[in-house]
């Protein structure tokens, strides 16, 4: 059996965005594009309603791209569970109210118990702290923690990271 990954937003903007003038984001959205093909063979792949809502913002030509990338993609349930953990992870990691998409990325995958939630969202997402704090309420409440990837390639997979590297990404996209 694969094991399952939940693609967050980011990874496909990445994935069909044009080429950055940022030499960091440049290199993040080559890694992603090397890491796709292999992601969609060896893993199952799921996203949410809240990654189509999200690819959808924005110039009308990116998202159209992103969207036609996760149009094949099973969506995973966004149920009273769901909105639930959200609430609490939005309380408990102090996740600001404009950012309550981060907070309903982190309930979908633990709550659909994936096995890695795949980010370069590094300010609510894949970050140390964070990761920290989510074991632990999770842990509370008896909820699944999925692990966090990087789309960085090690021997043509990839590696499981507790604090992936966001060298260069002020925004954490």
């Amino acid at each position: 059996m694969k094991q399952s990954i939940y693609l967050e937003t980011t990874i496909v903007s990445y994935y069909t965005s044009k080429p950055s003038r940022d030499i960091i984001v440049l290199a993040h959205q080559e890694i992603t594009r090397q890491w796709w093909p292999m992601a969609i063979k060896r893993y199952d792949v799921y996203i949410s309603e809240v990654v189509i809502e999200e690819a959808g913002f924005g110039d009308m030509e990116s998202a159209k791209r992103r969207l036609e990338a996760l149009k094949d993609f099973p969506h995973l349930e966004l149920n009273d569970k769901v909105e639930e953990m959200a609430q609490i992870y939005m309380e408990r990691l102090e996740i600001p109210e404009k950012s309550f998409r981060d907070a309903a990325h982190l309930a979908i995958a633990s709550i659909h118990h994936i096995d890695y939630l795949v980010t370069w969202n590094c300010t609510h997402l894949a970050n140390g702290e964070v990761i920290r704090k989510l074991m632990k309420i999770n842990e509370s409440f008896g909820v699944h923690t999925p692990n966090y990837l990087h789309t960085r390639r090690v021997n043509g997979g990839m590696r499981d990271v507790e604090r992936p590297d966001c060298s260069g990404s002020s925004k954490g996209r």
